[in-house]
């Protein structure tokens, strides 16, 4: 049992005995100043109607029942109206480092939700360019996203869902034919809303060397299916360069070849939410929140976008996936409403608020204090792949999940290159490589260091016990991080955990010290080392052991 837990028990038993419910749930949290000690507690302020005596009065009482041995307490304080602020005796406040060697690389995992299914779609891009930076965003949010869920015991599927059809698409393969077109003597011109960036040279120069009966590109269907196919496989490179995989890669274009579209429109119209106006195919979303009622079927007879997106969600529930999360960015606001009204128009018994909504604002990069857009490669945005030439993937990923996803972002290259401590996934990394050189120096195998036999009461500086209190609140927070969908608060505490790791580091020798202290200390440095090598695992990125 670790340290908190002991304390929970004890205050249970102890308020109990005051005349509480057997079922109480003492409260504890850690005080924002640690001058106010490790622990505090409302459990007072909330017996103090139930009891029928003043918040101080039980407060005392408690701690009075209190075996504060057990519990491990050295000290209690009561504050304010009630609160109660307890500090750990060194010995049990360190203690609990045992359990972080005992588990390693697992420490901080739970099987919360074992045997619980989870699909989660992120960047879905249209396959019309390279991915750019706020691809990239995506892609570190739903990587890190389902890294998160699966450490809380759920089975992720990872999904990419691509747009293969549509208008996008066709421009695509006009700007394509454009380019093969110039190939052959004629002037350039690229079609309105087509595509200028030096891939799609790329793209006419394979075509032409796989067609050559068809060098001009009068067969756009062609033309378009080997566009489509490079740019998934350039699509695919971006994501290998980015350290993401994907399970299931989902074609839009199947949902009109297997009928998927046809299937859901026909049970929206038999449901009696679908109705005919002005030519056009109708459906009352108003019925289920939205502002407005949306087209389905324009009078042309083609669909609008938020049909297969319907569609495409019946096939994840049939598939099974009874949670689901979609990864996006702010500009498919208003897709949220449309498709879950849809869902829920089927009549299903698809939940009201499926599929649930990550959404991420665009990131702005700067470069010595200037904004770049342009990509040769791209022609007119940054990329993912630019980003990562420029910084190294760790980098990248790092700066794109150091905020919540819904705040807008500034991509700093100059910061992100710079090896100091203004650079926050320079300083994290080097708290881990600076623990591992404790050990190179001291030619220990960190396996080797053990709990047994430690004084833990040696742990007893203030740097010691603030590092410590991190650690252990580590799982807490990877949980809640986990049910939130923020893996900024994991990148969060990596930057607060290495500077503590830092400042021990600088105050407190390891190595020379004696025999009891140091062999307490080198616990540390190996919980320490463990803990952020999990944490930095989570998000993606590498834990160096030399810098």
């Amino acid at each position: 049992m670790s340290a908190v837990e002991l304390l929970r028990a004890e205050l249970t038993r102890a308020a109990v005995a005051l005349g509480a419910p057997s079922d109480v749930a003492p409260n504890l949290e850690r005080p924002r100043d640690p001058k106010h000690g490790d622990w505090a507690s409302n459990l007072a302020l909330t017996l103090a109607k139930p009891l029928g005596r003043k918040p101080r009065d039980v407060a005392e009482a408690l701690i009075a029942t209190l075996d504060l041995g057990a519990a491990g307490v050295a000290a209690t304080e009561i504050a304010g109206p009630g609160f109660i602020n307890f500090r750990l005796r060194d010995d049990a406040h360190a203690a609990p480092l045992a359990g972080i060697l005992a588990a390693g690389p697992a420490y901080g995992r739970s099987t919360t939700h074992a045997g619980e299914g989870v699909n989660i779609e992120f960047v879905s891009a249209n396959p019309t360019g390279p991915l750019h930076v706020g691809h990239g965003r995506q892609a570190a949010l739903g990587d890190a996203i389902s890294a998160l869920l699966a450490n809380v015991g759920w089975t992720v599927t990872r999904e990419f869902y691509y747009n293969d059809g549509g208008v996008q698409i066709q421009n695509l393969a006009l700007s394509v034919q454009a380019r093969l077109r110039e190939l052959a003597g004629d002037a350039l011109v690229i079609p309105e809303g087509g595509y200028h960036g030096e891939y799609i040279k790329d793209i006419a120069r394979t075509y032409a060397a796989e067609h050559a009966d068809d060098p001009r590109g009068d067969q756009l269907d062609a033309v378009r299916q080997v566009a489509v196919l490079e740019l998934r496989k350039e699509q695919d490179l971006d994501l290998k360069a980015f350290g993401v995989a994907f399970d299931v890669y989902f074609l839009e274009s199947s949902l009109y070849t297997d009928g998927k579209v046809t299937e859901t429109v026909a049970a929206l119209q038999k449901g009696g939410h679908a109705f005919e106006d002005d030519g056009a195919l109708w459906l009352r979303t108003t019925d289920f929140g939205d502002d407005k009622d949306r087209v389905m079927r324009k009078r042309d007879g083609t669909f609008t976008y938020f049909v297969p997106d319907v569609a495409y969600h019946v096939t994840k529930w049939q598939r099974g996936f009874r949670k689901a999360i979609n990864v996006q960015g702010a500009d498919h606001h208003s897709t949220v409403t449309r498709v879950r009204a849809g869902l829920q128009a089927l009549e299903m018994g698809i939940p009201a608020g499926y599929p649930d909504y990550v959404l991420h604002q665009m990131v702005t990069v700067m470069r010595a204090g200037e904004e770049v857009k342009i990509s040769k490669r791209a022609g007119s945005y940054v990329t993912v792949r630019d980003l990562i030439d420029e910084v190294g993937r760790d980098a990248v990923r790092y700066f794109f999940l150091m905020r919540k996803g819904e705040s807008q972002l500034v991509f700093d290259i100059d910061l992100a290159r710079a090896q100091s401590e203004e650079n926050p996934v320079y300083y994290i990394q080097m708290a881990h490589a600076r623990l591992s050189g404790i050990f190179r120096v001291g030619n220990i195998d960190p396996a080797t260091v053990t709990a047994d036999g430690v004084a833990w009461g040696k742990l007893d500086q203030p740097e010691e016990r603030e590092l410590i209190k991190a650690l252990l609140d580590y799982p807490t927070l990877v949980a809640g991080a986990a049910d939130a969908l923020e893996p900024h608060r994991v990148a969060t505490w990596l930057l607060e955990t290495a500077r503590l790791v830092h400042t021990w580091y600088h105050k407190h020798h390891v190595l020379g010290e004696p025999a009891e202290i140091q062999q307490a200390r080198l616990v540390l440095a190996r919980s320490a080392r463990i803990v952020l090598a999990n944490a930095l695992a989570l998000l993606g990125l590498s834990a160096p052991e030399r810098m």
